[in-house]
């Protein structure tokens, strides 16, 4: 009888590794396993471990999408990787479909998806292990300490207070408070506290006995969407939480979570800007006495990564992050939550084009969980899908508590004498309500001091240099700048045309805008909010607490403002614009001006104070404003939802936007062109007459960025059928030669036509 040999000593199978590069290809490639294995560590090999295979002259970091015993590449040419990198899956299966699914659906090389949805650090091929982490405790003298005791050093007041309430202090909650070093290393000292190094953390379950705040009181709506949202927990429901600004929608969500937590399941909430962050947060960290993941852009790599992890370990109950967050791979999924649903923010609009919130839906279904959107003023693909049945619909139409809806008023400002954009009846409803100790919003969507610098005497106007765009005048450090492709200069201080010195600064911006307020309410203070004032970290969050002290005061600000802030103390919201959106070359900007209206006259009266809104317009009669202000979003969404069935626009139609872009003027149409032409020859093939090809066309905005730009649009009302067109057209697109003249991309279900 023959003696079995040693596994390791037996020859390994021939088995095709089919892996996904980081590549421009739109496909996967084969690999064979590296030489070094033998057959017990090939037959461990699992998809969603990484892989480092030699792919040209270069290592990469790939990761393993499936096993193959067949390949349809000769033998001759397939190479064997490197070196695998984990001992076990990195992903889930379910997030391996995920990814593939959304790399088909959106047309885009599957190896660029699963790159660019790792942390940096797995992404460079560094071990998937959580560091330990460093941790400050109050030391016996820190226990002792009283109020008395740091009166004069507050921010060492706050560490304390906050470390007598928690365990211990971790760099994240370092970060989200916004503490500054001097104050730690002044604490560590004086011997209040110490610091250690911690073992990274277990899964525990969690104890809702030891939740940190108790739940508030629902109101008939609230209680009514919970249970419907709560039944169905543990299987897939997409649900539509339609409720007014300020009528509870984040109770709701944690109610929800609560739930999902005394089921040892996980929960996943997205929001749209990582300004939110923050105070979603402070809210959820309030509540629940849980590990919370934090994941946005504002993060290290290190901070990223151990974020990730402990989510995917199931260390973390609770997970929030912006728009790539949905890529976080959880132990045990139980709820996702995308919070302001309607926002743009949630579709990448560069390389990897996706729409967070429809993938999150597809995930939500992959995972068989419960996925919730919620917004005060749904899109209208959600708003239809709703009211077509596809989705629970769930309303809430009374603000929470004793706040009141704010009244909505337009000001005709036709026929009025303006000072620096603000009307004479506008400026003394301000001065009333700063009078009365309450604080006051004023909404202009322009950053920098004004829109365009022009001279008066041969109407020169300072116009960028790469873009077919006016350069916005900054006062601040002064100069020229181009808000869409960055480009500053100097400010011109003569025309270069005439040489005359008779320059003007024309248009609002939230800078001119608060230096005005400034002179007119000197006792007043003026907080300006937007790009310019908050580029540095915690700038915002300082901005915003000195708001939330009650003190009067005038917030000036772009739409940052605008969403999901709570402002107790402002009772009066001020749009000193609301024309700029109503004649859009979008066929979205009548949506997108109505949401943004909403959001933000919803910032007035949320805590029991009565809230008034009032929109200056040269348009008063215009039928979007009068909607807005006589019904409500609702009204006006189902309005806009019967003319976009009647234009065939979406959600009744399915789009797909080709962009290509050159130095050379004609090179961009002359590719689309070709590109329609092929595109024409696949729909004969497949006897389609359902796609409709729209253009090439010059975009609205032609020059960007020093290049000329064009594009295609596809249109057809079912969505398979564009698919199937995309999936037989990119392969010959990127096999033509002219394809090397352009830069060129399609845009899935796209959100900016411009």
């Amino acid at each position: 009888m023959p003696t079995p040999k040693d596994a390791s000593l037996l020859p390994a199978p021939k088995v095709i590794l089919r892996l996904a590069v980081p590549s421009p290809l739109r496909r996967l490639f084969d690999y064979l396993a590296p030489v070094d294995l033998d057959v017990e560590q090939i037959a461990a090999l699992t998809p969603g471990m990484r892989v480092r295979v030699p792919f040209g002259s270069r290592a990469l970091v790939a990761v393993l999408v499936s096993l193959e015993t067949h390949t349809e590449v000769p033998p001759a040419r397939l190479r064997p990787a490197l070196e695998v990198l984990d001992n076990q899956a990195l992903l889930p299966q379910s997030l391996t479909n995920l990814y593939l699914w959304a790399a088909q659906y959106y047309q885009h090389p599957p190896g660029d998806v699963f790159h660019s949805m790792l942390p940096a650090l797995l992404r460079q091929g560094r071990p998937a292990e959580r560091p330990g982490k460093k941790v400050w405790q109050l030391s016996e003298a820190g226990q002792e300490l009283t109020e008395q005791d740091l009166r004069r050093a507050p921010r060492q007041r706050e560490i304390v207070e906050f470390l007598k309430e928690h365990e211990a202090l971790d760099k994240s909650a370092v970060s989200e408070m916004g503490i500054s070093a001097s104050a730690l290393i002044a604490l560590q000292a004086n011997g209040f506290i110490v610091m250690e190094e911690r073992a990274a953390s277990s899964p525990r379950a969690f104890d809702a006995q030891h939740s940190n705040a108790q739940a508030l009181a629902l109101n008939s709506e609230q209680t009514h969407a919970v249970e419907q949202i709560g039944k169905g927990l543990g299987s897939f429901q997409c649900h539509l939480l339609d409720g007014v600004t300020g009528s509870g929608k984040t109770e709701v969500y944690l109610q929800i979570i609560a739930r999902v937590l005394e089921q040892s399941r996980q929960a996943l909430v997205l929001v749209p800007e990582i300004s939110l962050t923050p105070q979603t947060i402070a809210r959820f960290r309030q509540r629940f006495a849980c590990q919370i993941a934090v994941l946005h852009s504002g993060l290290t790599d290190s901070e990223r990564l151990n974020a990730w992890l402990e989510a995917r370990d199931g260390v973390a109950k609770i997970i929030i992050g912006t728009r790539s967050a949905l890529f976080t791979p959880m132990a045990q999924p139980g709820v996702i939550i995308i919070d302001e649903e309607h926002d743009s923010s949630f579709k990448q609009q560069e390389g990897f084009r996706y729409s967070a919130r429809d993938l999150a839906i597809v995930r939500a279904r992959q995972e068989k969980v419960s996925i919730v959107l919620g917004s005060a003023t749904p899109s209208l693909e959600s708003l239809h899908n709703a009211l077509s049945g596809r989705y629970t619909h769930l309303t809430l139409k009374e603000r929470a508590g004793d706040a009141a809806s704010p009244t909505l008023k337009l000001l005709d400002t036709t026929h009025e004498q303006l000072n620096e954009g603000f009307s004479a009846p506008l400026l003394e409803q301000m001065s009333s309500h700063l009078q009365r100790g309450n604080q006051v919003l004023v909404f202009i969507n322009r950053r920098g001091f004004a829109p365009t610098l022009q001279c008066a005497d041969c109407g020169w106007v300072a116009e960028c240099t790469r873009c077919d765009a006016r350069m916005t005048l900054h006062k601040k450090q002064p100069h020229l700048r181009c808000h869409h492709c960055d480009t500053r200069r100097p400010v011109d201080y003569a025309c270069p045309n005439c040489k005359s010195k008779n320059l003007q600064a024309l248009g609002l911006g939230t800078e001119r805008s608060e230096a005005f307020l400034q002179s007119q309410f000197p006792d007043t203070r003026v907080l300006r909010v937007d790009r310019d004032t908050t580029r540095r970290k915690n700038e915002l969050d300082a901005l915003l607490n000195e708001v939330h002290q009650g003190k009067p005061c005038i917030l000036i600000g772009t739409q940052m403002l605008a969403k999901g802030h709570h402002f107790p103390c402002v009772t009066l919201v001020a749009v000193l614009d609301a024309d700029a959106g109503l004649f859009s070359a979008d066929f979205r900007g009548q949506e997108h001006t109505a949401q943004l209206l909403m959001q933000v006259a919803g910032r007035s009266g949320r805590a029991g104070l009565a809230g008034e809104v009032l929109i200056q317009t040269r348009h008063a009669t215009h039928e979007t404003l009068r909607t807005l202000v006589s019904e409500d979003y609702g009204h006006f969404a189902r309005a806009l939802l019967v003319e976009r069935r009647n234009a065939y626009m979406p959600p009744f139609s399915y789009l797909t936007l080709f962009r290509a872009e050159a130095i050379d003027m004609r090179a961009p149409e002359t590719f689309l062109g070709i590109v329609r032409e092929r595109a024409a020859g696949i729909l004969a093939a497949q006897g389609n007459q359902d796609v409709a090809l729209l253009g090439p066309l010059p975009a609205p905005m032609e020059r960007r960025n020093g290049k000329f730009r064009a594009q295609l649009l596809l249109q057809c009302p079912q969505r398979r059928t564009l698919q199937n067109l995309l999936s037989a057209l990119c392969p010959e697109i990127e096999s033509m030669k002219e394809s090397r003249s352009v830069r060129w991309s399609l845009d899935v279900d796209p959100q900016d036509m411009i």
